[in-house]
């Protein structure tokens, strides 16, 4: 076997190497801070992402007009992807709509192959359901198509390709489809936000995600985002909260909240009469559904939301390394690295250790476990993100670290006895 083929096969038998690099920064604004007090709704944020602007035809017909084509994507600080997107990002932007609106939506295709756009979840006339071939054909490229329909229902919906969809679905284009009840009842949802799931195969030092890969991922993202470049979700202490999770991935994720409770108030077939709803902290959303979830923000803190499946919450890993918990590594150590330059070992007493080193890994490759909080590393990345209370604030801005009261940060003592 020549040195060049050695090199790699080591290289990808170890590829759960967790390296350092990368700054944790929440530093994202809401990007849709439109004005409540104009809209008759609160309107929804998609973190890291944007909402589709519309105008209002004569007809009194919302205008929306949407382009699928080839773009570079950043999963976080360090890792630039090659995707395929609606306007130009993944997920594409959010459409927010009310019920009862009529919904003319131009649909230009930039891709090198057919596509349409299925509206998930949405009743609508069948012609307009978008699967090229069964309901109307394919968006040859270069072509515009126009989809036109009236929303009626409210709820958290889907817009995603349905031709070639293992590729183009795997390449990234999905986006929220949010349509508002026109007579809203229940109590008023203060901060209301947006998170699609997603699940990529990107090889280390590449940039194109392998969409042929089915079970067997190494990136998972919030609104195609990994941890630390996932947006926070930041709001004011006493504020009701909706989080709206959407999934058309190949995986389940069970997504976890710390610090409270919430029900789930909807699915995509319609909302769940409160009869029905029972407290959970977390809420299990498989590929094809939407779920949402309300509680009020009544606990101020750093409370961190993330899947709750352990490999999920990390970042660039494989599965084809040894398992070398509780074997002593040092005299193989450099030899590998003769072969691997740059090569850290597993970790003979676990991995968290090499959350403290910092060292250059693969170019466009995210360290499997990145960040940094208030009190050292964070040992997450992935499907991880946080939802920022605060008293008194002033805006939705990155709020800075959580000031605990004094006494209530768990910290090393010197003996029980001593606490006694």
């Amino acid at each position: 076997m020549g040195d060049e083929m050695l090199k790699r096969k080591v290289f990808l038998m170890i590829i759960a190497i967790a390296f350092m690099g990368i700054p944790f920064s929440y530093a994202q604004k809401d990007n849709q801070m439109m004005k409540a007090q104009n809209l008759p709704y609160t309107p929804v944020i998609t973190p890291n992402g944007s909402t589709m602007p519309w105008t209002l035809d004569k007809d009194g017909a919302k205008v929306f007009h949407l382009t699928i084509g080839k773009c570079q994507h950043e999963i976080a600080q360090g890792m630039v992807i090659n995707a395929w997107c609606y306007n130009g990002q993944t997920p594409g932007p959010t459409i927010e709509v009310v019920e009862g609106d009529l919904l003319r939506i131009y649909v230009k295709n930039e891709l090198g192959e057919g596509t349409a756009v299925h509206w998930h979840g949405v009743f609508l006339p069948n012609g307009m359901d978008g699967v090229a071939g069964l309901t109307q054909k394919a968006i040859e490229p270069g072509q515009t198509f126009k989809y036109e329909f009236r929303m009626k229902q409210h709820g958290t919906f889907m817009y995603h390709s349905h031709g070639d969809e293992m590729v183009q679905m795997g390449m990234g284009t999905m986006g929220f489809l949010i349509s508002h009840p026109k007579n809203p009842t229940g109590p008023k949802i203060d901060r209301d936000f947006a998170l699609f799931s997603n699940e990529w195969f990107v090889e280390p030092g590449t940039k194109t995600p392998n969409v042929n890969v089915m079970t067997d991922f190494n990136i998972f993202t919030f609104n195609s985002r990994a941890f630390p470049g996932t947006a926070p979700l930041v709001v004011k202490t006493g504020e009701r909260v909706r989080i709206r999770f959407g999934n058309v991935g190949q995986e389940s994720h069970p997504f976890h909240l710390h610090g409270y409770n919430f029900k789930v108030v909807a699915t995509d077939g319609g909302e769940i009469p409160e009869s029905a709803q029972w407290p959970e902290t977390t809420v299990v959303v498989f590929p094809g559904q939407t779920r949402d979830i309300e509680f009020v923000a009544n606990v101020p803190g750093d409370w961190a939301l993330h899947c709750h499946r352990r490999h999920h919450p990390m970042n660039a890993m494989g599965h084809n390394a040894a398992n070398v918990l509780g074997v002593n590594q040092d005299n193989v150590k450099d030899k590998v690295r003769d072969l691997v330059p740059g090569y850290m070992s597993m970790g003979e007493n676990g991995m968290d250790e090499m959350n403290y080193m910092k060292m250059k890994g693969p170019e466009n490759t995210l360290p499997m476990m990145g960040g940094q909080g208030q009190f050292g590393p964070v040992g997450m990345g992935g499907m991880f993100t946080v939802l920022m209370v605060r008293d008194n604030l002033k805006d939705y801005d990155h709020p800075g670290d959580y000031p605990h009261p004094k006494g209530t940060v768990a910290d090393v003592v010197d003996s029980e006895s001593e606490e006694k």
